[in-house]
């Protein structure tokens, strides 16, 4: 009968079967890989430890090398198995979503563009204490013109404006 946490935590580790043991690897194996072939900028962008980055220089050199390259797949699983792969993992999310926050950035700007020219000057308080780097005179300038077109109803040239404005400044 375990005594402590530390006897648990071998009785666990003694029940899984060499066939879960197995699968795990082939998974580590897999996701190694996944990081192997991704281009080099990409990886930059990913939270690897030294060790790791080392092995992927490796891996770019032999990546010709089909049996050299299988093997060091399998160095590298090993060595994603001591590592936590929650932050790589979360930060591959966020490289494959790209397209899908640069939608709703896009979304959240055209919102607080239509905002500011139909609530007009509390709105405009608020965007130029949330962002210091906006002018309030050019601000104000952009969606007065930009209200008279709306009032026109026509889009026009200041609509768009106002809208890469706030695109060069709003930060979210």
């Amino acid at each position: 009968m375990p005594q402590s946490a530390n006897d648990i935590d071998e009785l666990e580790e003694e029940l899984l079967s060499k066939s879960e043991i197995k699968r795990e690897m082939h998974r580590l194996q897999d996701f190694g890989l996944v990081i192997v072939k991704m281009s080099k900028h990409q990886r930059s962008k990913l939270p690897l430890t030294d060790e790791l980055k080392a092995s992927m220089v490796l891996a770019d050199k032999i990546a010709n090398k089909h049996e050299a390259l299988r093997r060091h797949v399998r160095h590298i699983a090993k060595i994603l198995a001591e590592t936590d792969l929650e932050p790589i993992k979360q930060a591959m999310d966020v490289m494959a979503n790209k397209h899908q926050q640069e939608s709703a950035k896009f979304d959240k700007l055209e919102k607080i563009r239509d905002e500011l020219i139909t609530q007009g000057n509390d709105n405009i308080e608020d965007l130029l204490a949330q962002c210091e780097t906006m002018e309030r005179q050019k601000l104000r300038q952009l969606v007065r013109q930009a209200k008279k077109e709306h009032k026109e109803e026509k889009v026009g040239k200041h609509y768009r404006d106002l809208f890469a404005y706030l695109k060069e400044h709003v930060i979210f």
